[in-house]
């Protein structure tokens, strides 16, 4: 059966045989345009439709191998984009980690927002000469026309959630 209809529903239809509505199922022909046109037809869709690429859709959920590794752990800061292609989209979420003692570069004013959800440790916030300390389970939230860095302070890792939009992760 084709789309609920049998061979002999489908050839009748299409103004064909039953054999030879076998045959293009076990690949034995090829139909031609006009004989493609007619089976189209039979199912309501236009020969653009029918050879039309069938998108894969988005990817939804992005497993730890999906992760790039944007920074190296070299200099005690980790930047791991969760979702690849964010450059593309209207928000680039990261899990950062900041080794002790560690700070990110100071970042100068540039549009969009940037919100931060602290997995493991704490971490000083600094936007323009106001300090922040968010500690494990709090969160920060802000406007992105402000200089801002972030240190980790504390004896152990710091683990961040971190969004940025528009995209513009350079840490």
């Amino acid at each position: 059966m084709i789309n609920s209809l049998t061979q002999e529903e489908l050839a009748s239809r299409a103004d064909l045989t039953k054999g030879y509505i076998s045959q293009l199922e076990n690949d034995a022909t090829s139909p031609s345009i006009a004989t493609l046109r007619d089976i189209v037809d039979v199912f309501g869709i236009t020969m653009e439709e029918f050879f039309a690429e069938q998108s894969q859709g988005e990817d939804i959920v992005y497993g730890a191998d999906a992760r790039v590794q944007s920074t190296s752990d070299d200099d005690g800061i980790k930047v791991e984009l969760l979702v690849p292609g964010a450059q593309n989209r209207e928000m680039d979420p990261a899990l950062v980690t900041i080794k002790p003692g560690e700070a990110m570069k100071e970042q100068g004013y540039h549009e969009g927002e940037e919100f931060g959800y602290v997995l493991l440790g704490r971490v000083t916030l600094q936007l323009d000469d106001q300090l922040y300390t968010v500690k494990k389970g709090e969160c920060f939230y802000f406007s992105s026309d402000k200089r801002h860095l972030v240190k980790n302070p504390g004896k152990t890792d710091a683990k961040i959630l971190w969004v940025v939009t528009p995209p513009t992760f350079d840490y």
